[in-house]
């Protein structure tokens, strides 16, 4: 597996990702937790969301990047995060790792990627949220697991 800074030719492959990482969360747990009605309110068009917002993760220009990870000339996973140099704060704004690739350090090795990258731009501290349902226990676990602390609310701040 490598790691390389996002290329516009990945976009594609990242949107199909993404919708295919939380697709099951969107279909399968937040529409069963809320009902049909506030699914659609809230996510009706949560693919097209995606489609819509991943496309601007990358933004050097506003302190916004991508990394993604490939195997064999397949991209299986990719973090994006943002920094905010005044206040010295890094997110996590999404990591996303291909179902057949998940338990083998792909997400493990992007976020020590990002949060490298982070310390570089003199970021302190790193926030990554998650949800707090069954869905996102592993995401929770594996937060845990870099030495991120779980406030109340499910998001991971961790001192850099």
């Amino acid at each position: 597996m490598e790691l390389r800074p996002f290329e516009q030719g990945d976009l594609e492959e990242i949107v199909q990702l993404t919708i295919d990482t939380f697709g099951p969360f969107y279909e399968g747990s937040f529409r069963g937790l809320v009902g049909d009605r506030i699914f659609v309110h809230q996510h009706g068009d949560w693919a097209g969301d995606y489609r819509r917002t991943v496309p601007g993760l990358h933004a050097p220009r506003d302190n916004k990047f991508v990394v993604v990870a490939e195997d064999s000339g397949r991209i299986v996973g990719y973090v994006a995060w943002a920094v905010e140099p005044v206040t010295k704060h890094g997110s996590v704004e999404l990591l996303a790792v291909l179902g057949d690739s998940r338990r083998e350090h792909v997400g493990r090795s992007l976020c020590e990627a990002a949060f490298a990258e982070m310390r570089a731009a003199g970021v302190e501290v790193v926030e990554i949220g998650t949800g707090g349902d069954e869905f996102h226990a592993p995401a929770r676990a594996f937060y845990e697991s870099l030495g991120l602390i779980k406030v109340p609310v499910a998001v991971y701040f961790g001192v850099l």
